[in-house]
């Protein structure tokens, strides 16, 4: 009997949505060799992440075995799923395959960061496969909210896998392929081991609805406005901002495409062929010359990033551009979890300004990219898997995918991060738990999230920061008083006199009591002045802040 097995195991994307990371690996146990199928990033807040850059799953593991590591498949060209392709290229070193329109993105990634671009091999649709060691992977078109986003169709001597990617069921997807039915059961007919599946939309009811719905709608609210209309959408949704660039050219407006992404995302879609069509577009210098009641802009920003020029435009002028009174701003989005704060404040800044703003809550003005709940049923009855695999979801996500898949009759399991499964046999086994993490990009440099830099981060931005210097002669006498220096504190504490002279008044006696044994040890004093000027501070402010200690001595 074989000892080989079948391995999948979620690095990133598995109880969170982003930083999606799927390794499966086929061979002996400790030998196998792997594919990686996407590498994508997510993205910081203030509240538990600040001054990071970017997040992306903790690729230790593999990067350990990556002598075994065959080849990067990329299914489509969302951030959180190849948005890390550069940043771990070194890490990793295998080849990245991807389509037309998701190579180019990738490749303009590597170039950006120095790397190799022919490292990015473009792939053809099924029915073409490539071979990566013991995997025969195809590319299998689906229709979502970017161009040419595919399954993948995962060959191995334990059998055929299929990984959904992030999926609709969209027969009119306006841009890239419909979702086929019909090449989906061909490819399930020899028998499908395992259906790896996007969960994201498990708990919405109700079918999905086609990108081609928003089209009309957008028009009239476009042909309606009487001033200057502004919208923002995902970059990354070519089909969307072609449909609000068509409402505008079609109620007689001069169309102008506003951030580096917007610009990116329309050139990559051009120079891949996908788009052919695009309306013309003005320049933001040319705008200034069109009257306001003639200017359609299409921005960057639906999801409140501050240096978008959505943000941008809410709190002033953008190149030049300034939205007034009258004007219309429309959100052709939704706003994805933990983003509604900077959303709604652009939203009250622009109505601060006179400006209508429109978002989504009618349902008119966009439609989901991912599956329902409904939908998600027709394809496991479409691909009649063995087993259902829940992914791209939080854990609340997977956890009812697999009820539902259960409740089909097939086998469901939820498998989290770090958890190895073992798909060999009819059934799946976990066989292993793998530490997982996240890490930061904190400027050009990559930490752990476990290496406390954004938590002392955390720390000072909740509790203020003191930093005590002491000075001692040659002899271990204090050289003068010790002085501090406050940042992110008030000045006064409740004894109503200034709070650095009454830290320096505290320190000063704990100095002046301290024994020849703590003047002489470094540790012992830092650490008896920290916890005096914690005490005062608590005392003085109700808070404990941290607290740097410089000690420095004569010799």
């Amino acid at each position: 009997m074989s000892s080989e097995r079948l391995i999948y195991l979620p690095l990133g994307g598995a109880g969170e949505i982003g930083m999606n990371a799927y390794v499966y690996g086929y061979g002996e146990p400790g030998k196998e060799r792997f594919i990686l199928v996407d590498l994508g990033v997510a993205f910081p807040d203030m509240d538990t992440s600040p001054g990071v850059d970017l997040i992306f799953a903790d690729i230790s593991w593999l990067k350990e075995r990556a002598d075994r590591l065959e080849a990067v498949f990329v299914t489509h060209a969302h951030e959180d799923h190849v948005g890390a392709v550069a940043h771990c290229y070194e890490a990793l070193g295998a080849p990245i395959y991807a389509r037309a329109f998701t190579a180019n993105i990738a490749r303009r990634k590597m170039e950006e960061h120095g790397h190799p671009t022919e490292a990015v091999q473009t792939a053809s649709p099924w029915p073409e496969q490539i071979k990566a060691g013991p995997f025969t992977i195809g590319f299998l078109p689906v229709s979502h909210s970017i161009p040419e986003s595919a399954g993948l169709v995962i060959d191995s001597p334990a059998g055929r896998v299929v990984h959904t990617g992030d999926f609709k069921l969209d027969a009119n997807p306006i841009v890239g392929e419909p979702f086929d039915p019909d090449l989906w059961a061909d490819v399930a007919k020899s028998g499908v081991k395992a259906l790896v599946c996007d969960s994201t939309n498990v708990f919405s009811s109700h079918p999905g609805r086609s990108e081609s719905e928003v089209g009309p709608e957008i028009t009239r609210l476009v042909q309606d406005a009487s001033g200057m209309v502004i919208a923002t959408t995902f970059a990354s949704n070519v089909a969307r901002v072609k449909t609000l660039a068509e409402a505008g050219q079609r109620a007689g407006r001069s169309v102008v495409l506003l951030g580096r992404a917007m610009r990116r995302m329309i050139e990559a879609a051009t120079e891949t062929g996908i788009l052919s069509d695009f309306p013309k577009v003005i320049s933001a210098e040319e705008a200034l010359d069109v009257p306001r009641q003639n200017l359609m802009l299409i921005v960057t920003g639906s999801q409140g990033e501050r240096r978008a020029a959505s943000a941008q435009l809410a709190r002033g002028k953008y190149r030049g551009l300034e939205a007034k009174e009258g004007d219309l701003f429309l959100f052709s989005s939704k706003t994805i979890p933990g983003n509604e704060r900077g959303v709604i404040r652009i939203m009250n800044q622009l109505s601060e300004k006179g400006v209508d703003v429109v978002d989504d809550s009618s349902g008119l003005y966009h439609v989901s990219g991912h599956a329902n709940r409904p939908d998600l049923e027709k394809v496991h009855g479409l691909v009649d898997p063995q087993m259902v695999i829940p992914m791209h979801g939080e854990h609340r996500h997977l956890r009812e995918h697999a009820k539902l898949a259960e409740a089909g009759g097939r086998t469901g399991i939820l498998a989290v991060n770090g958890t190895m499964l073992d798909l060999t046999g009819n059934a799946p086994k976990v066989t292993d738990y793998i530490e997982t993490g996240r890490t930061y990009l904190d400027g050009s440099v990559k930490i752990g999230a476990l290496d406390g830099v954004v938590r002392d981060r955390i720390r000072m931005a909740l509790n203020g920061h003191i930093t005590i210097t002491v000075i001692l002669d040659e002899e271990d006498e204090p050289l003068g008083e010790p002085w501090c220096d406050t940042m992110g504190l008030p000045e006064m504490g409740s004894s109503r006199a200034g709070l650095i002279e009454v830290l320096e008044e505290d320190l000063n006696q704990f100095l002046m009591r301290a024994g020849a044994k703590t003047l002489r040890d470094d540790d012992k004093l830092e650490e008896g002045l920290r916890r005096i000027a914690r005490q005062t501070a608590q005392a003085e402010i109700g808070k404990k802040p941290e607290v740097t200690v410089v000690v420095s001595r004569m010799r």
